[in-house]
């Protein structure tokens, strides 16, 4: 019995007891005038008791889609997701496992990808699961937790971490403690996203308490204010926290496999930064996208410094699955691995023909715009490393003195349309400098830096100079600069740190803030004198 319900049973047992006393002391004086006073503790009493069995009654968020997504029968679930786990193929992972990245959609057509994260956590000690999803039925600001007891599934009530999510959502004012997002109903439909994970998880684990977390949107803000919330909190190792997340949606297939490759390169590259970029303009395509973000920055600040793909498929990879119109699935995991380091990775490199492609699209650019003001057409057929997204900036001097310099920090476009772009603009956008003339065109030189994934900067004394180049974030204010600028300008890695907040429009010391992002790039750099 609760606390509650001993009290007010308690309490309603000597009301009762006190009312007997006091009737009869009434009908023996004929004190009628006290009849209204016992009248009123008597509906008091009631009401106090039956207020507390209401306060007892637990708030469960109750399957929205079994019988849909997953069998409603708990023997045919416990079945079908069993079997799933079995054939799962489990690759080697050196160190543990903080986070994962698993699918949910209609088990027929994904639970074979989300069984291979799951399958990753057969024999560990798991006591809590953060679930991160994004909303499929309502759009709102910020990151709802569930304020309930339980979600429930056909195998039984996954208990709530109340305590965890009551704190949780005291740390940011972008994270709400409500059902919003949870229990909405739309067009018949409920949430789906936190609940199909679960049942995988139930078979895995056994008993554990669940953290869900739905988000209604993708802005980086809250993706960073949600992850930096976890990672405080979290001190424990038998945490887990799960991305809940597709990828692209209704595309061929042949599409879908160029679209989400690029979603989950930026992932196994750790660049959390560009892909919330990407993701938030719609260049590519997670529909979970913010929760894989939250959960990178949530993780990274926990020691993972690996994610590894376990598992890729698409809709269109099931037994007569239509290739017309497919989604695509993975399955992550995010590791604190001792062996390899992020910062440790292959620099990207060009080879010299690549080099020389470039920078003839970069001169050809710039004379076409200024000669005839049209854009350069051209093809990069035999140049597949051209076809890579990446950011990337032209810088053009005049006699050695700067004429203009523009880029794309982004991976938004293939390399070659990047550097075209950034040549035309650098020619007759930069700000800073009138347009280049006709006559100036045989007095340029063309120099183009190609940038690497961008990585959160963990401790400032991994900032090199002449190798790094740094994004300086806090709220909306961004500001970058590259490799280059420090060596040519002669800075210190301090100096360097106050320009690039000055760059982004912060006071110079705004590095030093714990809201402030600094993210590191190298950059791979040639021009027509190499």
């Amino acid at each position: 019995m609760s606390v509650c319900k001993s009290v007010s049973f308690s309490v309603f047992l000597l009301l009762i007891i006190l009312l007997c006393f006091w009737g009869e002391y009434v009908m023996q004086k004929k004190s009628f005038l006290l009849l209204p006073l016992l009248f009123f503790l008597g509906l008091n009493g009631i009401f106090f008791f039956t207020s507390c069995r209401a306060s007892d009654k637990q708030k469960i968020r109750q399957p929205a889609v079994a019988g849909a997504f997953y069998p409603e029968q708990p023997e045919a679930l416990k079945t079908m997701v069993d079997k799933f786990l079995k054939e799962a193929e489990s690759p080697d992972i050196e160190g543990p496992v903080l986070g994962l990245i698993a699918p949910h959609a209609g088990y027929v057509y994904s639970g074979h990808v989300a069984a291979s994260a799951y399958a990753l956590l057969k024999g560990k000690k798991i006591k809590r699961v953060v679930v991160i999803s994004p909303s499929h039925i309502q759009a709102f600001q910020g990151a709802a937790v569930y304020d309930g007891d339980a979600y429930a599934t056909p195998l039984g009530n996954v208990l709530i971490d109340k305590d965890f999510t009551k704190k949780l959502a005291e740390k940011s004012s972008l994270i709400d403690l409500s059902a919003k997002g949870h229990e909405n109903i739309f067009q018949g439909r409920g949430e789906h996203a936190v609940e199909v994970e679960l049942p995988f998880l139930q078979r895995v684990l056994g008993s554990f308490k669940l953290v869900p977390i739905v988000m209604g949107d993708q802005d980086y803000e809250t993706c960073r204010a949600l992850g930096v919330a976890l990672a405080e909190l979290i001190d424990s190792p038998e945490t887990i926290i799960v991305a809940s997340s597709d990828l692209s949606h209704f595309h061929p297939y042949d599409e879908a496999v160029k679209l989400d490759h690029k979603v989950l390169r930026a992932i196994e590259e750790w660049d959390y930064f560009n892909l919330s970029r990407n993701l938030r303009s719609r260049i590519w395509e997670a529909c979970g996208g913010s929760p894989i973000v939250a959960t990178m920055i949530a993780v990274e600040r926990l020691g993972a410094n690996q994610a590894k793909l376990i598992k890729y498929a698409n809709s269109g990879d099931v037994q007569q699955g239509d290739r017309s119109r497919v989604v695509g699935y993975s399955a992550m995991a995010f590791i604190k691995s001792g062996s390899q380091s992020l910062k440790s990775k292959k620099v990207f490199q060009l080879s010299k023909p690549d080099q020389e492609q470039l920078l003839k699209i970069a001169k050809n650019s710039v004379e076409m715009i200024v000669k005839k003001g049209e854009i350069y057409n051209f093809s990069s057929e035999g140049f597949e490393t051209l076809q890579q997204e990446r950011g990337a900036f032209v810088t053009l001097k005049e006699h050695g003195r700067l004429r203009g310099c523009i880029g794309y920090t982004a991976p938004i476009q293939p390399l070659c349309n990047t550097v075209r772009d950034a040549a035309v603009h650098a020619a007759i956008k930069d700000p800073r400098f009138t347009p280049v003339s006709e006559d100036e065109l045989s007095n340029l030189s063309y120099e183009i830096s190609v940038l690497s994934p961008f990585q959160r900067v963990l401790d400032i004394k991994e900032i090199e100079i002449g190798k790094h180049g740094l994004l300086m974030k806090k709220g909306g204010r961004e500001g970058l600069l590259l490799p280059q600028v420090a060596s040519e300008q002669g800075w210190d890695r301090l100096t360097f740190l106050q320009h690039t907040c000055r760059k982004a429009g912060l006071p110079l010391d705004a590095w030093k803030d714990k809201d402030t992002d600094i993210f590191l790039f190298s950059a791979f750099v040639f021009g027509e004198h190499d």
